[in-house]
């Protein structure tokens, strides 16, 4: 066997155990940027190829950027962060503009070569060959400086990087998916946070009674810092909207914000919804499951109608706002979480303390900053604004746009409300499926929903002035008919009418007639 076949015989020996530990380094891990230092590692310590270098092309496909390159000591990363090659330059651009393999048998012989990094031995060879994937074309070029200056190995050489490339590709394509569909989520998450701070902005909360702006002031007081909330009030009167607002104004806004209503489940089964369990701690338990403590970890949880919990739970509730700390149901081990606690309840408090239903030093640790949204009664004087950012709402959904006269909203500001805004957005979604045109006037406003008892207006009830200049035509006839509890003849005489005259004005003007 002569020297050059030997020579060969050896190299091919050693390029085909490095292909080999290449393959599996790709194979190995998921980890693009780890994978390709691990491969130029192989290249440069198995495969008597020094300095092996990845270029990409950058997103504007017009030059290539340097990916990878194994010269330890040598080159410092941040000193390839603004190298180029732009088409045609040097011998990386001439590679990524023909796409076939250059190689050069020294360095110095060859005008072509660009010593951006003054990396390579002049007085050597120089290999670059493209980095191709079908359809893809050129996405890059590997590069590297064969050891050996003997021009009989060169194409020994460069098959080996030209197979080494050929893998490579098949990673640098599947690494550009990802980062894209990455770039996609991060922006449509991005997207999705904007959007939800937007909708739970204090600009965008409804209301300019002087009950609402002390809300909003001691929302935007208590959303800079961690201390606990308790929001306290009546059923509907947007309890977990204050959550919500309090949360997306804070700086835990980028962090989840977990919802429990704690009086939809069992105390055994709020335990492992709220602590999580581990597999096996019981009949079904599967698999291990984080609770919503775990899952709100550097964020915040909002715990509506916490004042339903049974007393044996108050007191685990008790130890997490005191230490932070809670084990899984089943499990030994402690884990720590931080979590911003926001508690809602509709219950007297003070009252439950009293009779010992509620911990004592539970009622402090969640009442360090309570807030108190008045009920819809106590500031009628945002129905008006309600109304509108309601209507638009439900238009929205309907696709169609709706409007409401002022006598309907003189009727709405003069009614009590027990239902506060949820009663309110309920009623205008009901009188908006009733009005074929999209008005809707104070016959479609049923406010009887509760009882006769809550039928009942404002206080003492004030009638409408009959003679009020405001009205017009149709108001003032269904005003006279709802204070005649909607007999036509009692109502057509508080209008000097005739029975005749206002069945006439019913039928003409489309006033749907109520029975009481």
């Amino acid at each position: 066997m002569s020297p050059m076949t030997a020579s060969q015989s050896s190299l091919a020996e050693i390029h085909l155990a490095a292909l080999y530990e290449v393959s599996s380094v790709l194979g190995d891990s998921l980890d693009y940027q780890q994978t390709m230092t691990s491969v130029l590692k192989v290249l440069h310590d198995k495969a008597k190829l020094r300095h092996a270098m990845l270029t990409l092309l950058d997103d504007e496909k017009e030059s290539l950027v340097i990916d990878n390159l194994h010269a330890p000591g040598n080159v410092e990363s941040s000193q390839t962060n603004n190298i180029r090659y732009r088409n045609g330059e040097g011998v990386l651009g001439t590679v990524m503009r023909h796409g076939q393999p250059v190689v050069l048998s020294k360095v110095s012989n060859d005008v072509r070569f660009a010593d951006k990094l003054a990396l390579y031995e002049l007085d050597k060879p120089f290999i670059a060959v493209p980095v191709s994937k079908g359809k893809s074309g050129v996405l890059g070029v590997l590069a590297a400086q064969p050891e050996s200056s003997d021009t009989h190995l060169l194409a020994d050489f460069t098959r080996f990087m030209e197979m080494t490339a050929n893998l490579v590709a098949r990673n640098v394509e599947l690494a550009k998916g990802v980062e894209a569909k990455q770039d996609n989520l991060q922006q449509e998450r991005d997207r999705l946070r904007r959007k939800v701070r937007n909708n739970y902005s204090l600009d965008n909360m409804v209301g300019h009674s002087q009950a609402m702006r002390r809300v909003f002031e001691q929302i935007r007081l208590v959303s800079k810092w961690d201390s606990t909330v308790l929001v306290r009030g009546e059923s509907g009167t947007g309890k977990e909207l204050i959550a919500n607002a309090i949360h997306y104004n804070s700086p835990r806004a980028t962090g989840p914000f977990v919802k429990l209503n704690c009086a939809a489940l069992p105390d055994n089964l709020l335990e492992s919804e709220l602590f999580g369990h581990e597999k096996g701690a019981f009949t079904g338990a599967m698999k291990q499951r984080k609770g919503r403590f775990e899952v709100a970890d550097g964020g915040t949880l909002f715990l509506d109608e916490v004042g339903e919990i049974s007393a044996a739970f108050q007191a685990k509730l008790l130890r997490v706002l005191q230490e932070g700390e809670f084990e899984r149901v089943g499990g030994t081990q402690t884990l720590n979480v931080d979590v911003r606690i926001i508690a809602a309840t509709n219950r007297n408090l003070e009252e439950e303390v009293r009779q010992e239903r509620f911990r004592e030093d539970l009622y402090y640790r969640l009442n360090v900053m309570p807030i108190y949204p008045a009920p819809l009664r106590e500031r009628v004087e945002d129905v008006p604004e309600l109304t509108s950012f309601l209507l638009e709402k439900i238009g929205n959904h309907q696709k169609r746009k709706l409007t409401v006269t002022d006598g309907a909203i003189r009727k709405m500001m003069n009614y009590e409300w027990p239902g506060n805004v949820r009663q309110l957005e309920n009623m205008l979604e009901r009188a908006s499926i009733m009005s074929e045109s999209g008005e809707i006037d104070q016959d479609l406003i049923l406010l009887d929903e509760f009882g006769g008892d809550l039928l009942t207006t404002r206080g003492a009830t004030p009638q409408t002035d009959l003679e009020d200049p405001n009205l017009n035509d149709r108001e003032r006839v269904i005003a006279a008919l709802e204070q005649a509890g909607w007999v036509q003849a009692k109502a057509a005489r508080l209008l000097n009418m005739t029975p005749r005259q206002i069945a006439y004005r019913i039928q003409t003007m489309n006033i749907r007639m109520r029975q009481l």
